[in-house]
């Protein structure tokens, strides 16, 4: 949607490099460039040098999507620290380096669009999920604080929160069995992957200009959150 848009891309892979590379081919025939980079974005060396990567092609960072995500199941009782720091690592600190990596650079140039992608399970707390849900809840409160300082420098930092949505998944087991479909929803359907990116899209655009530190759930009605 932001290469249709004119936006230069950065594809970030932790480790399918042919995956990474197939999608910065499919972003270039719509006339932009596109740097495909692997990065663990839990190692902050990693997210360094993927940033200085970025810059060296682009010149400049305008948005930023944190969407790096795992969601393993385990009960409370259960969970071991390295459990709590593998989530914590890949879902907030990740979106921490990535974000306080970019935003000197958005504040120099008197722009910056930053958009965090969240989940409903996060606000729904559900069960054997503790781990997940506070880290996708501190990107909340993260985004949040950043729309706050950061709105005089003209950035706008925003949360994307998708419901169910109709696309492949990894590690099927940390679902029990029960890969999430359309029960439930108002719609009757589940979510298209381009309906969350066209909600990305929005949010960075002029559209979206007087949106900011806020929660948008595009999740067919399934639940509604304050």
């Amino acid at each position: 949607m932001m290469a249709a848009e004119g936006a230069n891309i950065v594809v970030n892979a932790r480790s399918n490099r042919d995956e990474a590379e197939a999608t910065a081919a499919a972003v270039e025939e719509l006339g932009v460039k596109a740097l495909p980079v692997l990065a663990d974005v839990s190692q902050k060396d990693q997210v360094d040098a993927m940033i200085d990567a970025a810059m060296s092609t682009f010149g400049r960072i305008d948005i930023l999507v944190n969407n790096a995500a795992i969601r393993p199941h385990k009960p409370f009782t259960e969970l071991t620290l390295e459990d709590w720091e593998y989530v914590r690592g890949v879902v907030l600190d990740g979106s921490f380096y990535t974000t306080h990596g970019v935003i000197q650079q958005m504040v120099d140039n008197n722009f910056g669009r930053i958009v965090f992608l969240t989940g409903d399970g996060a606000f729904r707390g559900g069960p054997q999920r503790a781990h997940v849900s506070a880290a996708k809840m501190g990107m909340v409160g993260m985004a949040r604080s950043l729309a706050s300082e950061f709105a005089g420098n003209n950035i706008r930092v925003n949360v994307v929160s998708p419901g169910s949505i109709d696309t492949s998944r990894a590690n099927p087991e940390w679902y029990a069995g029960r890969v999430p479909d359309s029960s439930g929803i108002p719609l009757q359907r589940q979510g298209k992957p381009e309906e969350i990116a066209s909600t990305v899209t929005f949010l960075c655009t002029d559209d979206g200009g007087f949106i900011t530190g806020q929660t948008i759930h595009v999740n067919g009605g399934q639940g509604y959150f304050g």
